[in-house]
């Protein structure tokens, strides 16, 4: 599954890890996340994340 890059303070959501920080399990994709989701970092939305290699 393809990871995103937060692009203003560089956390990677992975989604073979989930986010623990905000209770999504292993697994899910995020194109999947709900809409309201956020870097669990800096707070920044969706649209500010990219797919990295």
């Amino acid at each position: 599954m393809q990871k995103y890059l937060c692009k203003p303070c560089g956390y990677i959501y992975d989604p073979e890890q989930g986010d623990d920080m905000s209770g999504i399990e292993p697994g899910i994709a995020f194109e999947d996340l709900p809409d309201d989701w956020v870097c669990p970092m800096c707070g920044a939305g969706k649209d500010l994340f990219e797919p990295v290699d």
